[in-house]
């Protein structure tokens, strides 16, 4: 293939979809050509092509796979093993938004699938293409005696960051396929997580996969694996999970605060003579700016000073829609790989596995 444009059929027409990969393919119509959209919603999706001007639009992601594209991003809900796998088979290239799968079993298969059909599969992690991110992992490369790396993660609503955009209102699923879909992903969590109590299956589903992925992501990103998950606490109102990279030990916490429409997350990494915190924005917002802030001193003196930098405006939405192009048109390993996915799915399954057993687990994203 050369380095033209991709034809690319979208399936799952829903927020994300909206808000950010339908948009930024439009932006990016240089190197993209959505040829087709998908939804199970059948009506969805017609509204989408409607407004995307894409000339196809399908109720079932089977049409889809068929039809004559290069590249199929998959957004919708759930697990995305089964589209991701049958995309891969069918000889096209595979972006999947995270969680890329809801068990080890389901990403080994996924891997394997994109193996065989030599085709690139490659998972949605923003963060990770983001320029401040960027220069933060290049910054902590540098740290001489990094002691903690600190993630805390504050939710809020996120009614109160979308609501500025003109998103179509979403037909609803007819009741059967809803409780198909929802008895899917059920099954999909027992295979993962076995015989798990409700505080566990909801963690894992709502909170670990959800959310969490993209902060154990980062995390990874900057330090690679872990050597070993140490402790980790879970209600449905916060999570706390303790781990070790080496001598660099990282604490994560996620708190639901839904009073006040104030997302935060931080990444913060603490040296004798460094101090770096990472601020991201809601992840809704388009082009909102992730601040760097760099603090030291000099040692031995009253002297210290504090930092704070925008590296760059450009959404790491559409940097990784731009990554995605470059490594299929080029054959290189997505940042984001399938097998870099894996190893996030895994960390969930051993988090559960950790509470549970209140044991450490020894290498937790190995599989």
């Amino acid at each position: 293939m050369g380095h033209g444009k991709l034809r690319v059929g979208v399936v799952g027409a829903g927020m994300i979809a909206q808000i950010m990969h339908l948009h930024y393919l439009a932006e990016l119509d240089d190197i993209y050509e959505v040829a087709a959209v998908c939804d199970i919603v059948g009506e969805n999706a017609r509204a989408c092509a409607d407004r995307f001007g894409i000339p196809a639009a399908y109720p079932d992601w089977r049409e889809l796979i068929a039809a004559p594209i290069d590249a199929v991003l998959v957004l919708t809900s759930g697990s995305h093993a089964s589209i991701a796998i049958a995309a891969a088979e069918a000889g096209r290239h595979v972006f999947t938004e995270k969680p890329m799968c809801f068990s080890v079993a389901e990403g080994k298969a996924m891997v394997a699938a994109a193996e065989d059909a030599g085709v690139t599969l490659m998972v949605g992690y923003p963060k990770r293409y983001d320029l401040a991110y960027a220069r933060f992992a290049q910054e902590a490369a540098g740290l001489a005696d990094t002691r903690l790396l600190r993630v805390t993660t504050m939710e809020a609503p996120f009614r109160p960051y979308v609501a500025h955009y003109a998103l179509r209102k979403p037909a609803p699923l007819a009741d059967d396929v809803a409780s198909q879909l929802l008895a899917a992903s059920a099954a999909s969590v027992n295979a993962a997580i076995g015989p798990a109590d409700e505080l566990e299956r909801l963690v894992y589903h709502d909170v670990l996969l959800d959310t969490l992925v993209h902060e154990i992501n980062a995390a990874r990103g900057l330090f690679g694996e872990p050597d070993r998950l140490d402790y980790v606490d879970l209600s449905s109102k916060q999570v706390a999970v303790l781990l070790r990279f080496g001598e660099v030990r990282a604490a994560i916490h996620w708190v639901d605060l839904p009073g006040i429409a104030r997302y935060q997350m931080e990444f913060a990494l603490y040296a004798p003579d460094r101090r770096m915190t990472l601020a991201f924005p809601s992840p809704f917002l388009r082009n909102e700016p992730t601040t760097l802030i760099v603090e030291g001193g000099d040692v031995g003196t009253v002297r210290s000073w504090r930092s704070e930098e925008v590296i760059g405006y450009e959404s790491g939405f559409r940097r990784e829609l731009e990554a995605f192009h470059s490594c299929v048109t080029t054959g290189a390993v997505p940042v984001t790989s399938g097998q870099d996915g894996l190893a996030d799915i895994a960390l969930c399954q051993a988090i559960i596995a950790c509470h549970r057993t209140g044991r450490p687990v020894l290498n937790p994203t190995a599989v």
